[in-house]
């Protein structure tokens, strides 16, 4: 969606500022075609029908919320989770003896920094970087030319192999998360029902309009500041959620350098 890719700030104002100043203008519109009476008249059915919609869009709605934030969640648990991995291998590798164990460690702090500098800036657009999976691939190698002389050695080198399954298991789980969870369709029917939500306020007959102008803005507001969230955390790692994933990421990065 191209709302995703825009900061924030200007997402709010086309999500929540734009529909809301044009919901409280529809009930001064509507009132310049129909007369009070007529929708004063139909205000009890209206009634009806506007807690139907709008009981419905809000399941919908809540229903979306809980999807991408637990999206969100997760991939926030997968960065976390490869970063761990990644220090524990680094912790691991001190324990081999000759060249390999400098060997895997000079691969990992590349894979790291590589992933940083290259996989967040691709799923941002939804993609996958070739580099990192060369720099994950080279770590593998790394790892694999160790051979171990005892039962020590085996068991350091099958706990380095968990940990290394660990991390491409984390890193291919965000590359998922990165892509979105909500369907076009979804997006349709969410926007669809938000315009058709906040459009049966426009016709109900008060005579206090300022007062009918407030409130139909007020279910607007509330209708796309939800749009709103589901559209800024959608896609947990676009530009504007960096801080995100460096905040969980750069740890294990600053652990394994030092």
């Amino acid at each position: 969606m191209f709302l995703a890719n825009l900061p924030l700030w200007l997402s709010a104002i086309f999500i929540v500022g734009v529909p809301t100043m044009l919901a409280m203008l529809g009930p001064l519109v509507i009132r310049r075609f129909v007369s009070l009476k007529n929708l004063s008249a139909n205000n009890e059915v209206a009634g009806f029908k506007f807690a139907t919609v709008g009981v419905t869009y809000a399941v919908l709605l809540a229903f979306a919320v809980f999807v991408v934030w637990e999206k969100f969640s997760d991939a926030e648990s997968n960065v976390a989770r490869e970063a761990g991995a990644a220090v524990n291998i680094y912790r691991l590798a001190q324990g081999i003896e000759g060249e390999p164990g400098p060997a895997l460690s000079a691969r990992l702090i590349a894979y790291l920094e590589t992933a940083i500098s290259e996989d967040w800036p691709a799923m941002e657009r939804a993609r996958v970087s070739p580099a990192v999976t060369r720099a994950l691939d080279s770590l593998y190698a790394a790892a694999l030319t160790y051979k171990p002389a005892d039962q020590r050695g085996a068991a350091v080198f099958a706990e380095i192999l968990r940990q290394l399954d660990l991390v491409t298991e984390a890193r291919r789980a965000r590359l998922v998360s990165a892509s979105g969870a909500v369907p076009g369709v979804v997006w349709l029917v969410l926007f669809g029902g938000a315009v058709i939500t906040v459009g049966f306020t426009f016709f109900f007959g008060t005579e206090n309009l300022r007062a009918q102008t407030t409130m139909a803005g007020a279910v607007a507001l509330l209708i796309f500041s939800g749009l709103l969230v589901i559209v800024a955390i959608d896609h947990p790692f676009r530009l504007r959620d960096y801080a995100f994933g460096i905040h969980r990421f750069a740890p294990g990065v600053g652990r394994v350098v030092r």
